[in-house]
């Protein structure tokens, strides 16, 4: 009998926080994914509760720090204990305490906003890798499940099960000393930060809602292999022997013991088997490096698998995960043993804690080379030749005044954004694509970068910006990958595009108009990813007829779509419904067009939605399909009813657009619903045509204007179409109509949806400011 297979792009297995920012960052770059995870509930235990600054950035790059709320903070740090300011040209210098099941929780809550499926109580017992392929065996509920997809990444801790059935050799230095520690409710002990003792270490910090943390480190006993979990009396009793104190009565919420061992995947990548965090790395979580660390493995291969299994991903790009993110792992390890040995050793270390800290207080740049280090901000990769400071390293948090008309929803700019367009260079990465960011604030250099760019237009988003009195002088023309580190700098002098398309090339892959068709990708047990994959829509009138039948199909192709409605709110949760049970996804906004105040609340609740969604308020595509019917003879049309018509037909597309432009990247697509009655006379519907041939312009006019950001507008006129009219129902009626078409027969939703869906797709980029027929022949006369 045949093996059934669930498919999938990407299996992750492992739901911590790892495991989910990657699964978070492989759907916003288009590819599918299922996350399998063994425990059938989320954890309870807040073991790590510390983030750096460049995992903050990180969230701010995706729009996630506001789902924190309110975040407790501190600049002081420490190196083996010393104490250690951890100050840095970042808005989030420090350490930021949120407790471990709060970033869980916010990032799968983004992660399946996105799109991905995570699959708790599923444990993964076998793994088979082939030359197409990655198989996984998984036991759910008593049964064996098959999981089939390109790749399988490897997020589930220290003791991997993706590490030791893939066969990684993971070589390092066993345990030599063991900290124990437990979250305890119920206990009244003064706080100690890294306070060592004769006997021991002791570590207590009690949290606003009661519960102290406790760790200790007895100087005289060796760490040994452990069979069964740690016990609260071992650390009890650990605790009573370094500092005299009684916590036997204290209720544990839970323990643990974690150790001095040191080990480290020797690859991070075997063909189709790929490690993140604390399986690619073990160390001892000194300082919360442990987490920051694999939230950052997970950052940096999240775009480039998503690529890769999309069949976009350059040469080598995949190979660039193992050799930029085996190399900061090796030097992190490398100063947690140094920290180790610092915090843990006995008495024989004090000449170096010593001398230690008086090069921490008694020289900034030791202290600034140590803060880089903890806090993640000094990791550069290499990323090729040139010497300019910024090559390899992340961009900088700057604030600047953007003159691109796309928003990111940034809540921390400075003043009113419709007035200023002022925002960081962080909020503009969370698109989650490229970005080239031209600093240089003049026209005609936006324009050259814009130009050479075009080809990949798709993939990376150009922006013009001027500096504001607070950014950095010296800021320059950049290219920045989709994690935010700078693989390209405008040179001084020469053109200002030199090198620029060969950076493209190696970072996102040839140029659009060289490449063949992707290939189909798998699905994942919801729907087929389609073209659209990753994208946004916004299809207006769409909870029947043309509409519906575009809104569901722009959400088989992959698009998250916001179903437009005026009044009819059942049909427009109907038709979410419908796309949501073909496993897409979609959302309701209602508005009424061609009133005062209409495309105002309409964007007031798309941009929620996508918001919600997303992390941000990109719109990739817009479909004005909204429109009303005439029906009235020229000579009893009166003035209100003229005015009505163009309020709905004409205006509102029109300030729609100009709205949407805010929200639209570079390779945007706009599609406008026309009539076949601007070609065909007929006396009854003057005014309707009159406002359809009006829509058409607008595609005319504006395909001009929006041609250099590579935005495409287009005009569908549809024929005689089904629409739920009773003459419909009138077998008579329809020979009759159907008898014009040069199909004979009338068209269907379906019909005019699958062209609007060809113009939304990458394959209609060289179609724009056209007319297209999609009445069956009817105007052929």
């Amino acid at each position: 009998m045949a093996r059934t297979y669930t498919e999938t792009q990407v299996i992750v297995v492992g739901a911590g926080p790892v495991g989910l920012l990657l699964a978070g960052e492989l759907r916003l770059a288009g590819a599918d994914v299922v996350v399998i995870e063994r425990l059938t509930e989320p954890t309870t235990e807040s073991r790590a509760s510390t983030l750096h600054a460049r995992t903050m950035e990180i969230l701010d790059s995706r729009g996630l720090l506001d789902g924190l709320g309110a975040v407790p903070q501190e600049t002081r740090g420490h190196f083996g204990g010393l104490p250690l300011d951890l100050t840095l040209p970042t808005p989030y210098p420090g350490q930021w305490k949120v407790p471990q099941i709060r970033t869980e929780e916010l990032l799968a809550e983004w992660a399946t906003g996105l799109g991905a499926v995570i699959l708790r109580g599923h444990e993964l017992r076998g793994l088979t890798v082939t030359g197409d392929h990655a198989e996984a065996e998984v036991a759910a509920g008593g049964e064996v499940v098959h999981l089939r997809a390109k790749c399988v990444v490897g997020c589930d801790g220290e003791n991997s099960t993706v590490r030791r059935l893939g066969g990684f050799a993971f070589p390092g230095a066993d345990a030599g000393r063991e900290l124990l520690r437990a979250d305890v409710a119920g206990i009244d002990i003064p706080n100690r930060r890294f306070e060592r003792l004769p006997g021991g270490l002791a570590i207590a910090a009690r949290r606003p809602d009661g519960v102290t943390r406790v760790m200790v480190c007895d100087f005289g006993r060796t760490a040994e292999p452990r069979s069964e979990n740690v016990e609260f009396h071992e650390i009890a009793d650990a605790w009573k022997r370094v500092t005299g104190e009684d916590i036997s009565g204290g209720t544990p919420l839970w323990v643990n013991a974690f150790t001095d061992a040191s080990r480290q995947a020797e690859q991070y990548r075997d063909y189709r088997l790929f490690l993140a965090g604390d399986a690619a790395h073990q160390q001892m979580p000194i300082g919360g490096q442990a987490l920051n660390l694999g939230l950052q493995d997970a950052f940096n291969l999240g775009w480039k698998l998503a690529a890769q299994v999309q069949g976009r991903g350059p040469e080598g790009l995949l190979d660039s995960y193992h050799s930029e993110r085996h190399a900061v792992g090796q030097r992190t390890l490398s100063n947690i043993r140094a920290q180790a040995l610092l915090l843990l050793g006995g008495p024989e270390v004090e000449a170096a804690r010593d001398v230690m800290g008086e090069l921490i207080d008694g020289h900034d740049e030791v202290r600034t080379h140590l803060a880089g280090m903890i806090s993640g901000l000094d990791v550069r990769y290499d990323v090729g030749a040139g010497d300019h400071p910024l090559l390899g390293l992340r961009l900088p948090h700057w604030p600047v005044r953007t003159e691109d008309p796309q928003r990111t929803g940034d809540p921390q700019r400075t003043g009113d954004p419709e007035q200023t367009g002022e925002e960081s260079t962080t909020a503009l990465l969370r698109p989650g694509g490229g970005l080239l960011l031209d600093l240089t604030g003049t026209t005609d250099h936006g324009e050259q970068l814009r130009s050479a760019a075009a080809p990949w237009s798709h993939l990376v988003r150009t922006v013009t910006a001027r500096p504001t009195d607070r950014t950095p002088a010296g800021a320059t023309t950049v290219l920045v990958r989709p994690d935010g580190h700078v693989v390209w700098v405008a040179p001084d002098g020469g053109a200002p595009t030199e090198g620029l398309t060969r950076a493209l090339t190696r970072w996102f892959g040839e140029p659009a108009h060289q490449t063949t068709a992707p290939a189909t990708p798998a699905t994942n047990g919801r729907t087929d990813m389609g073209s659209l994959s990753g994208k946004t829509a916004l299809v207006t009138g769409s909870s029947r007829g043309m509409g519906r039948a575009t809104a569901i199909r722009l959400a088989k192709e992959g698009a998250l779509v916001a179903v437009h409605y005026t009044s009819n709110k059942d049909a427009a949760d109907e038709v979410v419904a419908t796309i949501e049970k073909d496993g897409g996804r979609a959302f309701a906004v209602r508005a009424e067009l061609g009133v005062p105040g209409d495309v105002h609340e309409l964007f007031l609740g798309l941009e929620q939605g996508l918001k919600e969604r997303t992390g941000t308020t990109t719109l990739d595509i817009l479909v004005n399909n909204a429109g009303v019917m005439g029906g009235v003879s020229a000579e009893d049309t009166t003035p209100e009813q003229f005015d009505r018509l163009y309020a709905v037909n004409a205006k509102a597309p029109f300030f729609i657009i100009q709205r949407a432009l805010q929200n639209l990247p570079d390779g945007g697509r706009i599609v406008n619903i026309s009539s076949g009655l601007t070609r065909v006379a007929n006396p009854e519907e003057i005014a309707y045509a009159m406002t359809k041939g009006a829509v058409e312009q607008l595609a005319r006019h504006f395909a001009k204007l929006l041609g250099p950001r590579n935005i495409t507008i287009n005009s569908v006129a549809p024929g005689i179409t089904r629409n739920g009219n009773p003459a419909f129902d009138i077998p008579e009626v329809v020979d009759q109509m159907a008898a014009l078409s040069a199909f004979n027969r009338v068209g269907e939703p379906q019909d005019v949806a699958d062209v609007v869906a060809f113009l939304a797709s990458a394959d209609a980029r060289w179609i724009t400011g056209a007319f297209i027929d999609a009445t069956g022949g009817t105007l052929l006369g």
